[in-house]
């Protein structure tokens, strides 16, 4: 999970503009919050994925990662059920494969078990 949020992290970073391009696209937050969102959601990506590396700051990082797929899932379902053809903007702030599907839902979705699997390992069993 740490790699995915680190490689998930690098073209948004690189590419602020157009990540926050996607973010409005998904019509889900006030205009004045696109900015703010897009800057600061991948750095908080970044910095968890480095955590999982690093093994620091484990429950932490376990945390942030479970919180932000449960809210990535769910935005992709959202937009599903509405059936708005969004480009996910997950890995790449560019539009190559086409709009968000059922297969991007179903990957968020096996990312969120294992995200919440991670925490469950980290905060309530912890490994010794």
């Amino acid at each position: 999970m740490g790699a995915v949020f680190l490689y998930a992290s690098y073209n948004k970073i690189l590419h602020p503009q157009a990540f926050a391009e996607a973010v409005y696209n998904y019509q889900i937050l006030p205009d004045a919050a696109v900015n703010a969102a897009a800057l600061a959601l991948p750095f908080i990506e970044m910095v968890a994925g480095l955590c999982l590396i690093a093994g620091v700051w484990l429950p932490g990082a376990a945390m942030v990662v479970a919180l932000l797929m449960v809210v990535f899932t769910t935005a992709l379902i959202f937009n599903q059920i509405r059936g708005l053809d969004v480009h996910c903007g997950c890995f790449s702030t560019q539009a190559l494969h086409g709009p968000a599907s059922l297969w991007t839902v179903a990957r968020d979705f096996c990312f969120l078990v294992l995200s919440v699997y991670l925490l469950v390992r980290t905060v309530v069993f912890p490994i010794s």
